[in-house]
């Protein structure tokens, strides 16, 4: 093993000296790295990864980089002191040769194989040349990751790099080494693989999730009080962060004082009461259950049940719209109920402004920890059956808020549409405790569904972002005019796959790419999701991809993923199709009162999602289909997605309401069956040949079709999975 010579270690000394005062680095599984020489590989966030990497690690580290930047007459001296190896595309082979030659001698080189700095805090493609260099050096792998540098002056976040001010000084940095690989185990699969668990780690460890959602709502309110904080789309009213907060502190002694349950419920669509009200049950030390007041009544009586609510916030004019809706034996009208609180909430809102977030945390009695606690209470939109109960904790929230924030990298002027329901867990997360905690505006509107004043309020109000599901975007084709959205910068949409035709037929019209975003209640819900490319900064020059067609994006931070078979649970390569599964902290806690389903889909810190899905080698994320959508025919797996979109085609049928559905019904010859429902009419002979002609196996073409007079689908837009199936058993008798 080299030594290093009496001038790098005075470099070192001094060096190293000043970025301890400047970092303060945070490692775990330097026990697991090895004594003679390796191949080190990390992710690639800033400027500065070599030197907090070398805070790290106590052996010197020989780094592979750019001859370019080694040819600095600044740097340069400084860079050959520390031996660096200078690698250009002309000529990478003699610095491969150079690597493995010191990694034979016994030192630690590193490379950074996504090949440039990350520009959106995700992981890239990685390159392979390190595969070679491993190889033929016959020395094993290790990834380590970097975390919490996104951010810093050194990053490329907020769209530049070094015109920024520190976050902190010291700022705080964690490195995680990973369990060696040997050269033959480190493929590009597994590599990505390996990092996304160690960022999984790292981001875990991250103690600000620790903390209260409550008390995140605070700073966020408390962040420039005399702000808008959000505008109501119903009449244009625009609240101050600081009177929000005054509000809702007000309700929050209130029910603190009147109803001593621990959750409470909530019907109220996005708004301001219904804002208030969350905000508030909260601050009360409460847990808010947001009802699907779309449902069944069975649907909500059940989900009342589970949740044991005695007392429901709503308003009188919602009251009287929901005339059978199941009402708990205490209702709170909104309406009414704040009226006489008016000299409190002015009281309030005066504390709120000028008293420290420290005191007004004692005073509404909020935790410091929150942590794995329930927070928030939601219900499955009952697709399949009887809605479940999803436990949110706060650690669940605030780690979700953190991962959408850094991918959205919100504007300071931009402004978020926030109409969809709160008790869908997109609704919730991302257009509720979002734009509060991290001091976004936010328009509200109680209704996605009306796309024609939806699209006159983002264009008075300058809408910058907007999220969707593709039911909503195809009544913004219909009755929104071009003109009317352009202010928007990011259309995002979540909730079921995004057909490729509806997103052209959007693009076409509007002119505004959309990005497909991928989620589940149970995952608190962002868990991937396409951004808009970047522009590059000189002719030339190459950018990395931040949207792929088809795909629903690269994996939010701190999100780790394993593709398994399906049947067995045996682990596949990421490259490959199967059941995908997740861990990280925006994991849910576990159904209500399920422990049977929980011990199903949570198995060491696993989550398993019921998803088919693969990843590319750049690291999109492509969802195939629930498993619920698919059949297993003859032993193979047939997606019904799949057969859906070429029955539009054969049929010549346009993106619009949804017309045709298939599902899968039991078979004694084959396993399953396909039928087809259908609210239009369809020749079946036609059909077949149509499909047939297209290259369609004849496993897939349904056999049997039904009539009906609409598909059912839910207020989010996805398909009513249990009615649909009964209508295609009913089909099949």
């Amino acid at each position: 093993m080299a030594k290093p010579s009496g001038f790098e270690r005075i470099l070192r000394f001094f060096g190293l000296g000043l970025a301890h005062m400047i970092y303060r680095v945070t490692t775990f599984g330097r026990e697991r790295l090895p004594q003679g020489g390796f191949l080190l590989l990390p992710n690639h966030i800033t400027w500065v990864d070599a030197i907090v990497l070398s805070l790290a690690c106590s052996r010197p580290i020989r780094f592979i980089i750019d001859e370019g930047v080694y040819r600095n007459r600044f740097l340069n001296p400084f860079f050959h002191a520390i031996g660096c190896i200078p690698i250009t595309t002309r000529k990478a082979k003699d610095a491969m040769r150079d690597a493995i030659a010191r990694i034979r001698a016994g030192e630690i080189v590193c490379l950074f194989p996504e090949g440039e700095l990350s520009r959106t805090g995700s992981l890239l493609r990685l390159r392979r040349g390190y595969e070679i260099i491993a190889r033929e050096a016959g020395a094993p792998v290790v990834p380590v990751y970097l975390d919490q540098l996104w951010g810093s002056i050194f990053s490329f976040q907020g769209g530049r790099f070094f015109t920024k001010w520190p976050r902190s000084i010291p700022s705080r940095v964690t490195v995680a080494f990973g369990e060696p690989l040997s050269a033959d185990q480190a493929d590009i699969a597994t590599l990505r693989e390996q990092l996304l668990k160690i960022g999984e780690f790292c981001f875990s460890q991250r103690p600000a999730f620790r903390g209260h959602v409550g008390r995140a709502c605070l700073r966020g309110l408390k962040r420039h009080p005399f702000r808008t904080g959000m505008i109501d789309g119903m009449d244009d009213t625009k609240l101050a962060r600081g009177k929000l907060l005054g509000v809702a502190i007000a309700l929050a002694r209130h029910l603190r004082k009147k109803y001593p349950e621990r959750r409470i419920g909530v019907v109220l669509p996005p708004g301001k009461g219904g804002l208030v009200a969350n905000l508030a049950v909260i601050f009360a030390g409460k847990i808010p259950v947001n009802l699907n007041f779309t449902s069944l009544r069975e649907a909500v009586a059940s989900a009342e049940e589970q949740a044991g609510l005695q007392t429901i916030i709503t308003a009188r004019l919602m009251a009287k719209r929901l005339e059978d809706f199941p009402w708990t034996t205490n209702v709170i009208h909104l309406d009414e109920a704040l009226p006489p609180m008016k000299k409190n909430i002015l009281a309030w809102w005066i504390g709120a402004i000028v008293l420290p977030k420290a005191l007004l945390a004692r005073i509404l009695k909020l935790p410091r920890v929150g942590d794995r606690a329930e927070a928030i209470l939601l219900f499955t939109s009952g697709s399949s059956g009887k809605p479940k109960g999803v436990v949110l904790s706060h650690r669940n929230i605030l780690s979700n808020v953190s991962q959408f924030a850094v991918a959205l990298d919100a504007k300071k002027g931009d402004l978020i549409l926030a109409s969809l329901p709160f008790f869908h867990s997109f609704g919730c997360t991302v257009t509720l405790f979002y734009p509060v905690i991290e001091s976004v505006r936010a328009l509200t509107y109680p209704s996605p569904l009306e796309a024609k004043k939806i699209a006159e309020l983002v264009e008075r109000h300058r809408v910058t972002v907007m999220l969707a599901t593709p039911t909503f975007l195809r009544a913004y084709l219909r009755k929104a005019d071009p003109a009317q959205l352009r202010s928007l910068r990011f259309l995002v949409t979540g909730a079921e796959k995004l057909p490729m035709e509806l997103a052209a037929a959007v693009e076409a019209r509007f002119g505004k790419h959309v990005y497909q975003g991928y989620g589940l209640t149970e995952t608190s819900p962002v868990v991937s999701v396409n951004l808009p490319e970047l522009e590059p900064t000189k002719p030339g020059q190459t950018v990395q991809p931040s949207n792929r067609p088809g795909a629903t994006g690269k994996m939010l931070a701190g999100i780790a993923a394993e593709i398994r078979d399906p049947e067995t649970d045996a682990k596949l390569s990421l490259h490959e199709t199967g059941m995908l599964w997740l861990r990280g902290p925006n994991i849910f806690e576990g159904y209500l009162d399920a422990p049977e389903q929980n011990a199903d889909v949570l198995k060491d810190g696993w989550f398993k999602t019921g998803d088919v899905g693969r990843f590319d080698e750049d690291g999109f994320l492509f969802i195939e289909g629930r498993l619920s959508r698919f059949s297993k025919i003859g032993g193979e797996m047939v997606p019904h997605e799949t057969i859906e979109q070429k029955i539009m085609a054969a049929l010549n049928i346009e993106q619009g309401e949804r017309v045709v559905t298939i599902m899968g019904v039991p078979d004694s010859a084959k396993g399953e069956a396909l039928v087809l429902l259908s609210s239009i009419d369809v020749d079946l002979p036609q059909l077949r040949a149509a499909l047939a002609a297209s290259g369609v196996p004849n496993l897939w073409i349904p056999r049997t079709i039904r009539r009906v007079e609409a598909i059912p689908v839910l207020a989010s837009g996805k398909l009513d999975l249990a009615n649909c199936k009964r209508m295609a058993e009913q089909a099949a008798l």
